[in-house]
């Protein structure tokens, strides 16, 4: 008997024949594409994609599969190795190669702005900072180039102090590859830690803005990390090197820089000096300001690849600074002679969850003498020797797993502080008679913390954690004995953790948005637990320490939403921060050690302050050679039990920059534009007064002459306007403002071989 197939069968077989034949179409279009790390050359897994309709996530050896055309842009993102894109034509070329190559990228996923310092050969030099700041004598200078960050000087030429969202001194985590610093020497701060960072061989800077950065330490308010250069390996043996100077005309300033390195396919190693020295320069009145400095840098690297494995890397740098003018102090800085050490293990690991084991242990000794002899009138000799000596180490691991990043570890910190002041009286009654003032009173803090910081992708998003848990002990081997009237109890133990919380999710093409969120502790530092009589704050109060005073808590919350195509870029920040116990200081009853002096604040908890603010960057190419930027950031402060304004809070800060380049990219030229508005939100409870605002406009240009020198020349503060900035000190009793530097032309040649 003939079987028949029914219409229903018929239909139903029809739809499979047509499924079969439509499937197995599909499976013929679809390719596969390795996602490769480009140091390692392994498979990246976790990378999210997206093209047109399809979405997904790349496997355990960082495939993806794509059903492809000829219009369809393809949007990459993981969390180590940022957010990218690639047109059709460059889809087709991966789908041809059979895989894409990406440079892992990861800054922390915390608000983060980077300075880069790398002078690169690229004809559009996207930079933010040339060789002309690598040649500058103060690293905490240069910091001042992003508006977020600005600071306290009390000389005309040396120790920009910075201060990021009205946090400043120990309130903010200076380090140099997330582990080494310096502390202070002198109570004053004329050598802050920014002071003794060499910038010959500093990379990029990393402007890591709120107390999200737990793995680095506990920065209260933002840490600043200084990255020194990766190793150069080459196949073929060789000498390099760079000689660099700068000449200033307002100041008669001359920078020098010079470094030489030779090596190989295993070794990178080199010697670096430099020297700088200025004088007295001209405000925009064309009045004298004291300027006078001396600065130098003496240093030795070497990078070995010891096995496959292990690389080893070793640095030593020698400072020194001499006669130094600080105007707004009572005194000047007379020699600061420091050593900085640093030795990093670093093990990598391959096919294993464990990727890398980094071993460092640092050192740093500051040897500062301050005095008044070149001071005249006076009525005392007065001379302060001091010496900070810090040391620490750092043990830390990372993880990749198929869906996340973990970095996890143990670090200890020690830094002592000891100087003792001499006064001889010249004048009056007690002419001939001698003073001993025990100022550091021997004081010793150590840190031990333990710390981890987790990333992983959830879908579209992006989260982050981290946590810090860290034991602070403080003492005081040598207290002074009206110190000892006064506080009794000179050891105290302190426990404080710190917890960040954050997530960052992409809104469609363009658009990403960033919440974190952070609650962190801070113990007080030498100064505001030992200070012992001294006038080291905004006004000319003297300061004593409390060696009991109360960890200061940061709660704080940063949200960030982004734009991006192709040619133009926007950031907005927001960020509003809740502190209490926060440590600030109140008028007493004690009677100050200087007749000079009104009188002795003491340093204690504020129970509750605030403080928010935003930040704006936004970038656009306008042509293939022109682009221009802008940058605006601005911080409210406020102490919410006197209902007053915080001291020393910078006002609004705009810059606007455009920048092209022409004959064939080799000409760089730029327009810099900068308005400060007045601050008239000021503490009256210190004395603070208020300051105009300004406006500058600077020019600079840069040709390469051949494949080995660089000229470049221009023009600061062109309009010769006569400002100052807000957090500097004011000279005298009379608060004479300390003006800055009027119109300064400039001129630097480079030299690079090979």
């Amino acid at each position: 008997m003939k079987k028949l197939i029914s219409p229903a069968s018929g239909i139903f077989l029809a739809l499979i024949l047509a499924f079969q034949s439509l499937t197995s179409s599909f499976a013929q279009d679809k390719k596969s594409i390795q996602i490769i790390d480009q140091s390692t050359f392994e498979g990246i897994p976790g990378v999210t994609y997206r093209y047109g309709f399809q979405k997904g996530v790349s496997d355990d050896k960082g495939i993806i599969y794509l059903l492809t055309d000829e219009e369809t842009w393809l949007y990459l993102s993981h969390l180590s190795y940022g957010s990218w894109t690639l047109d059709p034509t460059e889809v087709a070329n991966a789908i041809q190669n059979g895989k894409i190559t990406r440079k892992e990228e990861i800054h922390g996923l915390q608000p983060v702005s980077v300075i880069a310092l790398k002078m690169t050969q690229e004809k559009d030099k996207k930079l933010l900072i040339s060789d002309q700041e690598r040649l500058h004598h103060d690293a905490g200078a240069i910091l001042g180039l992003d508006p977020v960050v600005s600071g306290i000087r009390k000389s005309s030429s040396f120790g920009f102090d910075p201060v990021m969202r009205g946090f400043k001194y120990d309130q903010l985590n200076i380090v140099v590859n997330g582990l080494q610093s310096a502390n202070a020497a002198c109570p004053n701060r004329m050598d802050p830690p920014t002071s003794q960072i060499a910038l010959n061989r500093i990379r990029e800077v990393e402007i890591l803005k709120g107390p999200h950065a737990l793995r680095y330490g506990i920065g209260l308010g933002g840490t600043i990390n200084y990255l020194q250069e990766s190793p150069a390996f080459t196949s073929t043996p060789g000498v390099y090197g760079k000689v660099s100077s700068l000449y200033e005309s307002n100041g008669d300033v001359w920078r020098n820089d010079s470094r030489v390195g030779f090596q190989g396919a295993k070794y990178d190693v080199g010697i670096l000096g430099s020297y700088s020295k200025g004088n007295d320069y001209l405000d925009g009145d064309g009045k004298p300001i004291p300027a006078n400095f001396q600065r130098g840098t003496l240093g030795l690297y070497a990078d070995l690849e010891v096995s496959q494995k292990d690389l080893v890397q070793l640095t030593i740098n020698r400072n020194f600074a001499r006669d130094v003018d600080f105007p707004s102090l009572g005194m000047d800085l007379r020699t600061d002679d420091t050593w900085m050490g640093s030795i990093k293990h670093t093990r990598t690991f391959y096919g294993k969850p464990l990727t890398q084991w980094t071993n460092s242990l640092y050192f740093t000794k500051v040897d500062h003498l301050m005095d008044n002899l070149l001071r005249e009138p006076r009525m005392a000799d007065a001379s302060t020797p001091a010496i900070t000596q810090n040391w620490g180490f750092r043990t830390e691991g990372e993880w990749k797993f198929s869906q996340g990043k973990l970095y996890a570890g143990v670090d200890f910190k020690e830094e002592s502080a000891d100087g003792t002041r001499t006064r001889v009286i010249t004048m009056g009654p007690m002419a001939g008679k001698v003073f001993f003032d025990n100022l550091w009173q021997d004081s010793q803090i150590r840190k031990t913390g333990v710390f981890a910081n987790y990333l992983i992708p959830i879908g579209g998003t992006v989260l982050t954690a981290s946590g810090r848990l860290e034991v602070n002990q403080a003492v005081a081997n040598n207290p002074a004995e009206e110190f000892a009237q006064l506080h009794p109890e000179m050891e105290n133990t302190q426990l404080n953790p710190g917890i960040s919380i954050g997530a960052q999710r992409d809104l469609g093409k363009a658009f990403s948005l960033g919440i974190w969120a952070a609650s962190v502790r801070r113990s007080g530092s030498l100064l505001e637990r030992y200070i012992n009589y001294l006038a080291v704050g905004l006004d000319p109060w003297e300061l004593v320490g409390d060696p009991q005073i109360k960890p200061e808590n940061n709660h704080e919350i940063d949200v960030v939403l982004s734009y991006g195509r192709e040619r133009i870029s926007l950031e907005l920040t927001l960020f509003g921060a809740y502190m209490n116990d926060f440590i600030s200081s109140v008028k007493t009853d004690l009677k100050p050690r200087l007749t000079t002096s009104p009188g002795v604040r003491q340093y204690v908890n504020v129970d509750e302050a605030m403080k928010a603010g935003f930040e704006l960057n936004f970038k656009q190419n306008l042509s293939d050679r022109l682009i221009h930027t802008l940058g605006i950031a601005y911080t409210y402060g406020n102490d919410l039990v006197l209902d007053a304004p915080l001291p020393e809070i910078a006002p609004l800060d705009l810059r606007y920059g455009i920048r092209g380049n022409f004959l064939q990219g080799k000409l760089s030229t730029g327009l810099n534009l900068r308005h400060v508005l007045t601050q008239e939100r000021v503490s009256e409870a210190f004395g603070e007064g208020s300051t105009p605002g300004f406006t500058l406009l600077d020019l600079d240009a840069s040709y390469p002459i051949g494949k080995m020198i660089l000229v470049k020349g221009g023009v600061q503060n062109l309009l010769d306007e006569t400002y100052y900035e807000h957090l500097t000190r004011p000279i005298g009793m009379d608060k004479t403002p300390m003006y800055a530097p009027g119109r300064n032309i400039f001129f630097m040649v480079s030299l690079k071989f090979p």
